[in-house]
Formats: structure tokens, sequence, C-alpha cells
């Protein structure tokens, strides 16, 4: 072998070497993807249409900025910016579902853009999965998801002061959970003292009381081999206070930010709405419960009720005098 050929090999090699050093495999469960949504629901609601992304003149999307690192491996966000003569000054983080295991912050790129056409700066941040850590891990990646936000405020043009939450499904769960914790330390990872509180929060079809009759009949139906077994860690037998901790409906206060709920019909999705719009109430705090007509529990991800789920959360927000 010449000496030039053999230059070659050796840093190939050693390039493989380094990549590999550095690379850190991911464990994936791709279970929940809306491809496998609209295959299970489309012949029972076949008036579902796929989305088709259109941007407007100004509209910019900032794709995969890095938000933390946890060793070798990077968690990331994507940012949808609207054009600036449309812009409200509301920014809203929005957490994809797939039953706290699965899941892509792609999947609401139909949502993103939509409401980014209403004004809004919408931030999509990929978490840790129960499959590659468990409660709290992808809480706590989230509430740093918001610190980075406050960080980059003035690079994206973001009020750090107007920075809401939603979530789908078990994103709304969490989504819903970090907006009425912020006055406790569960979720603030390293940064015990930074300021992480939400002005608004939207559910679409997300867990308010895992402790709740019909949480409980369908949530812990599997035990620890549940979706939200094991998230965490356990049945709901074995580590009931995580399943408390984990339910917002116990931590509404005086503070709570106002909250959107959008419900599929499905009533066993948003089990605890009664009790967290009662007690809304009582501190004057505004709050709007929308149910569908018993639609599939997915109705975010497609037509015709992507875009009425968007006319929800743009009148919701609208009526705050952002």
């Amino acid at each position: 072998m010449n000496s030039k050929l053999t230059f070659v090999v050796m840093t190939i090699l050693l390039s493989t070497r380094l990549f590999s050093a550095q690379a850190q495999d991911i464990l994936v469960d791709d279970s929940y993807t809306p491809s496998q949504r609209y295959d299970k629901n489309i012949v029972k609601f076949p008036e579902l249409k796929w989305p088709q992304l259109e941007f407007i003149e100004g509209q910019r999307i900032v794709f995969e900025q890095r938000y933390k690192r946890i060793g070798r491996r990077e968690l990331h966000l994507d940012i949808f910016l609207p054009a600036e003569a449309r812009s409200s000054n509301q920014t809203i983080m929005l957490v994809h579902g797939g039953g706290w295991r699965s899941g892509n912050k792609s999947h609401l790129y139909p949502i993103a853009n939509l409401l980014s056409q209403r004004g809004y700066v919408v931030v999509l941040p990929e978490y840790r999965l129960s499959i590659e850590a468990t409660y709290p891990a992808g809480l706590v990646d989230l509430n740093d998801a918001r610190l980075w936000l406050a960080e980059h405020a003035k690079e994206f043009a973001i009020d750090p002061d107007k920075i809401a939450i939603g979530g789908a499904s078990s994103g709304g769960q969490m989504a819903t959970l970090l907006a009425n914790t912020g006055n406790h330390i569960w979720f603030k990872g390293d940064q015990k003292n930074a300021k992480s509180d939400f002005n608004l929060v939207v559910n679409l079809d997300g867990v308010l009381d895992f402790t709740d009759p019909l949480a409980i009949e369908y949530e812990n139906k599997l035990g620890a081999e549940s979706a939200a077994g094991l998230w965490f860690g356990g049945a709901m037998k074995d580590t009931l206070e995580k399943w408390q901790q984990a339910s917002a409906a116990r931590h509404i206060h005086a503070h709570s930010p106002p909250m959107l709920i959008v419900s599929s019909g499905q009533k066993r999705f948003t089990a605890g709405q009664e009790i967290v719009r009662k007690q809304l109430t009582e501190f004057s705090i505004d709050n709007q419960y929308y149910e569908f007509d018993t639609i599939l529990h997915s109705f975010w991800l497609f037509e015709p009720y992507l875009s009425q789920t968007v006319q929800l959360i743009d009148n919701f927000f609208s009526k705050q005098n952002l």
C-alpha cells in the first residue's frame, strides 16, 4: 500500500473512531406516528385530511437549535417565527405527545406553522422520553428549554414574560403540570432559582389528574407496563407519590395561568378537567373548556380539526389582551 493511500485509510479509520466516541445511541419507540394514527382512524373518520404546510412572506423557521447537553446527548428545538408585520409578541412552546415514550416534535409542524401565521412565535422542543429516561427527566428538559428561550429572547424577538406552554396528549399533561408548578423546584434541574413561569397554558386532550377514577381505569390498566407506568417507573400502587405529583389538578394556585382545555370528547384523556376548572374559577383565573363531538384522540394532526384547534387557541389568546 503506498503512503498516500495509507494516509487516507488511516484518516478514515481515525474519523470513524472519533465519531463513534462522540456519538450516543438513543433508543427510539416509533409506535406513535401521524401515519399510524391516520391508518387507524380513517375508516371511522373519513373526513380526515393530511395537512399541507404553506408559508407566507416574512415567515421563518429556525431548526435544530441545541438548548441542552446531558453528557454526549444533545437536545434541540425548532422555532417558527411569524412575519414581523403580524407578530403578536406572544410565544408558545408546544410539547408533542406519544404516551411519554414515543412521538417527535416534527408531529407539531402543521399546528406550529398555522399559529406562526397568526403572529405567534412557536417553539417545538424535543425532550427525553421514558424509553431513555423516566420521570421527571422530560419535565426538567422542558423547563430548561424555557430557560434557554429567556436567555435567547433578544435573538428571536421573544418577550420572556409572554411565553405560554401547550401540548398534545401526554404533552398536554406535561405542559399543564409545568405551568402550575413554577413555584416548586421539582422540575428545575440545576437552576433552582431561575424564573420559569408561563403566562398561558393550552391542554389538548391531556390528563389533568392521574388519581381520577377514569384516569386510573385507563392509565394504570396495565400497571407497570402501561404508558404512564413506564414513565413513572412502576404501577400506581408502587409509585403513588409520582402519580400524585404529576397531577396538575393538585397544583392549581392563585397565580396559575389562564388555561384552555380542548377535548376530543373522549373524556378519559382529560380526566380531572372538572376539578381543575372549578379551582381556576374559584381563583378568578380565566379558563375555557371546548369539547369536540367524540372525534379521534390525535385531532390536532389532521384537517379539519387542525385548523379548528388553531382557531380555538388564537381566540383564547386574543381574549387575554396580550
